[in-house]
This record gives structure tokens, sequence and C-alpha cells, in this order.
């Protein structure tokens, strides 16, 4: 496989109850009453709201034990929960870059195998009533701290690798975040044996991930919950979504002590490989007649791509149907063969507005040169130790055997997409974003999955207008269409000024977008 298999309910308590009180003629006297009621009510319910969040985060610790622990030269919490027996959360508490928010990291150990690592940034706003988002990069194979170091984060890597800056457009700017190493092998994270090969393997074990820091760190149990991610977490992301799904209604039938639901509300997926038919197919469209088209429309470079597309997409369809891996990897190999001569032309495939020298004293393997700044920075010794990784892990940007891995299960070209009607049905909402300048996730295959998702909004957003997409200072950022109220149930975006990574292209337009969809706010 060549490089460009890279993809990157709530009720009144009874403390709350309204008091009655005596009425009076006199005017003065029933203000008096009225407002010593006032007082009283008031002061009752905001005892009656303390003694509810106390009660539920006493459930919420119901079993769970937290103890410190040493391991090579680092002290970390240990964290266990009844409910998953085969692992452990280890956490310390690093201070870097910016000082003002709270930070933790660390790992999810799995059956002591398999250790996910993982970086957790507070709001720099309003920590306790801010939603708790979850982003991953993708790959697969790809490390979900370059969402952190390059694209989001609060700190931006610089120098070289030397050092890093404080990131002003962050999107803990309004939210908490946690970023997440995930599957097995991925950056810090690593394995003694049993590495994950298929996204909904790896799903099962970000769920018990989230259930132990929610349960630890019970302050963001109550929030609202987001996962947010990019490329090939276009394909995790769903498969995630299910599971917590299911395990929420599991909950809501046969509810378990100490073992909470998440408040889970929506899903963001920027320039995601979510529906391959579809998005193989837009291949030719893009390359050719797109905003940022590489090829002659009328040129023979296009009829060649466009030949391609329908066994690719008879290809892809047995793997829909099958879902056999001796279906899905013809699949995957003949499609993204489609690219072959589009990355012969020079150009930064994530990002064509830019040329890409991948020699290793330019832009590098993946056309970025800040990829070997973060393994430079993140692989120093003390930054290790205050992160909680162990000092004899190698930090890698993207490990291509876990892109092999994942390339030989055929995981990539399974119809991600149609885990998601049921869910948007059920209130979950959906957001897909794209940045126009991306060849290998393309805006056109992009806004083809919303195109062809089959849920209650598919007329209504069928026929939705497309409208301006507006940063607060009034620029013109690209363009969106949304169904649903508020932001949307279901919704667009693109972005005019961007490529695969909206948020390093487009910084403040995309805190922009991830502002108002969290905040359920219109885009437009």
């Amino acid at each position: 496989m060549r490089t460009t298999s890279l993809l990157l309910a709530a009720s009144i308590p009874a403390a709350l109850a309204l008091p009655s009180f005596r009425f009076s003629a006199d005017p003065t006297e029933l203000a008096a009453q009225a407002f010593s009621s006032a007082q009283e009510w008031l002061g009752n319910a905001v005892q009656g709201a303390r003694g509810e969040v106390e009660q539920y985060e006493e459930v919420m610790k119901a079993g769970v034990k937290a103890e410190s622990v040493g391991m090579g030269g680092i002290e970390y919490l240990s964290v266990t929960h009844p409910a998953f027996p085969l692992h452990r959360l280890r956490v310390v508490e690093p201070n870097i870059c910016d000082p003002n928010v709270k930070q933790l990291s660390g790992y999810l150990d799995i059956s002591d195998e398999k250790h996910l690592f993982f970086w957790f940034e507070s709001s720099r706003s309003s920590p306790k009533h801010d939603p708790l988002v979850l982003w991953l990069n993708g790959g697969p194979g790809c490390s979900s701290t370059t969402g952190l170091l390059f694209e989001l984060g609060g700190c931006t890597i610089v120098d070289e690798g030397q050092n890093v800056t404080y990131n002003k457009d962050s999107w803990n700017s309004a939210a908490n975040v946690l970023f997440l190493d995930q599957p097995v092998g991925v950056g810090y994270s690593y394995a003694d044996s049993g590495e994950v090969n298929n996204s909904p393997a790896a799903a099962e074990d970000v769920y018990a991930f989230l259930i132990l820091f929610i349960s630890q760190f019970t302050e963001y149990a109550k929030q609202d919950f987001h996962i947010a991610g990019e490329s090939y977490a276009g394909t995790y992301i769903p498969n995630i979504a299910s599971v917590i799904y299911s395990n929420n209604l599991a909950l809501q039938v046969a509810p378990t002590p100490g073992l909470p639901q998440l408040n889970f509300k929506s899903v963001m997926i920027g320039n995601g490989l979510t529906d391959p038919y579809h998005q193989f197919g837009s291949v030719p469209d893009w390359a050719c007649e797109g905003d940022y088209a590489v090829y002659d429309p009328a040129g023979s470079e296009c009829a060649a791509l466009r030949g391609k597309v329908p066994r690719c997409q008879s290809l892809v369809s047995g793997c829909y149907r099958t879902k056999s891996r001796f279906a899905c990897v013809p699949a995957a190999l003949y499609c993204w063969s489609m690219f072959s001569e589009l990355q012969e032309l020079g150009l930064n495939m994530y990002d064509v507005r830019r040329k890409c020298d991948k020699s290793k004293d330019k832009d590098g393997p993946l056309c970025y040169k800040e990829m070997g700044w973060m393994e430079t920075y993140l692989n120093k010794p003390e930054v290790k130790k205050q992160l909680g990784a162990p000092s004899d892990i190698t930090f890698q940007s993207c490990n291509m055997q876990i892109n092999q891995n994942f390339l030989l299960q055929g995981d990539g070209v399974h119809d991600t997409a149609s885990l998601l009607p049921e869910l948007v049905d059920a209130g979950l909402r959906v957001l897909i974003y794209s940045g126009e300048a991306d060849m290998l996730v393309n805006y056109i295959g992009c806004s083809q999955v919303l195109d062809n998702l089959a849920t209650t909004y598919s007329t209504e957003y069928a026929t939705a207008q497309v409208k301006n997409f507006t940063t607060d200072g009034g620029d013109v950022s690209g363009w969106t269409k949304s169904a649903g109220k508020g932001a949307g149930n279901v919704a667009y975006v693109a972005f005019y000024n961007a490529g695969h990574m909206v948020p390093h292209d487009d910084p403040k337009a995309a805190l922009t977008m991830f502002t108002r969809w969290i905040q359920n706010k219109p885009l437009a």
C-alpha cells in the first residue's frame, strides 16, 4: 500500500417544590413575605441541586478504586472499575504550554497487554459547564496528538520540535477536549501483544476508556458529550457512536449502579472516510470539475479516472454486502489505485494548494515537516516523563504497521455510514465538514455521505437552502446546509481555504463552526 492509504431528561427534585406562604392584604407585608419565601425556595433549590450532584457522584464512584502507583519512575493515579475488570486507568497531571487549564494524561491499560495513551485539556472558558469532546485523528495509525499539537489543541509545535507555543484558536476555548491515541500501537500507545486491526474492536476499547474516565473525573460526567475527528476517524467514529448508543440503551433498560451513561449529543467528522462507495466514486468529479481540479475535464486523465469508478464501486458493493475481508481487501487495493497517477503530480494530496517534496529534509513522507517536529518533541525524555509515557517508547506520528493491519482486514471499505441513521433518528446530531483543497477525502464525496443518509431528516436536508458559512468577524469562509433545529440534526460545512486538516488551515473558521455546533446555534 502506498502512502496515499493514510487518511489522515431531567426531573424537578422534591427539594425544588415551591413553598406556600400566607397572603396578606398589606402590600408591604406581602412583598416581604414573597421575598422571604423566594429566599427560602432558592436556598432549598441550591441545596437540593447540590445534594443531587453529590448523590450522583457517590453512585458514580461506587466500586471505583483509585490509588497511587509507581511505574518506571513515574507516579500515577491508578483507577479501576468493577464493570471493566480487565481495564485500568493510569493518570498524571502535566503542565505543558498552558498552565491556566487542567491537564491530564496517561494510559488505559487493557489486560496488562494493551495501553492506550490520552491527553486531556480542560476548557479555558467554563470547564464545569462546557461539554466534553473526544478528538480522534485517523490513518489508520496516526496519533491524535497531531490534532493537539498541529491543529486544534492548546499548544502548537514550533522551532523544529524544540518547543510548543500557545494556540489562541484552540477548541478548548469552548470545550473540555480529550485526545486519544487509538487503536493500540498508535503514537504513545503500545501493546505487549494483541494489537487491534479493525474499527469495531477498537470502538469497544474506546468505550471502556470513556467510562473509566468519567467514573473517576465525575465533574465531566453529566456534561454534554461529543466525538470529533478527521480522516479515517470517519470510519472510527460511527463504530464508537454505535457502541455508546447500544450501551446507553442497555443501561436505560437495566441501570447498573456505578456505571454511568454518556450524555451523548453529536458526532463531527472532518474530511472523513465514511461511505467509500460514494466517496471513491467522487474522485473524478473532484479531480476534473471541483473547485481545485487538477486535470482538464476533457483530457485523457479524466477519461481514465472515470473508467475506474464502475469497477471500484462494484467491488465496494461486494464488501458492503458480504463484510468479508476476501471481498473488502481487493476493493480497497483497487479503489486506492485510483490515486496512483494523482500522487505523481508533486502536490500535497492533503492540500493541493501546496507542493510536496517528500524527502526527509524537506516536507517528509506526509508532506508536513511538523509531523517530524512532533516526533522530536514527544521523544524528549522530559516530555515523556511529564506526560506519563514510558521512557522506552518511541513516539511515531503515524504507525504504518497499524495502517497495513487495518488494510489487510478491509476495514476502511465497510459502510460505516449505515451505522448512523438509527442514531440520528434517536436524536444524535451529525456534522460533516470538509476542506475543499483535500484530494484524498474530497468535499464532493463528503457531502454525498449526507445526501445518501436515509434518516427522518432526508427530505428536509435534500431541499435545504445552501447558505454562506460566515465567521463571527464577517468573513465568508465556505458554505453550509442543514436540516433540523439550531445548528441542525444533520449538517454539512465546506471550507474554501482548507484541505484535509481544516483546524490547521483555517483555525478561526473551524473554531467558529465547532463552537456553534456544540452550542447548537445556527451555523449560518
